[in-house]
């Protein structure tokens, strides 16, 4: 039948894929701590606090 093949993995792909994969996670854990550093320093100067936004 027609479509039913199994892909074969190229391994530079899989490699690349892995590669996105780990620069994704890179950015969402350094950007997190960013956030928690300096977002509250930053909300203060801008708006005045936290609760006040």
């Amino acid at each position: 039948m027609a479509g039913l093949e199994v892909p074969t993995w190229d391994p530079q792909a899989a490699i690349l894929i892995g590669a996105v994969l780990f620069e994704a996670f890179l950015l969402y854990v350094g950007y997190g701590g960013l956030e928690k550093l300096i977002g509250p320093r930053l909300m203060e100067a801008l708006v005045g606090g936290e609760n006040s936004a």
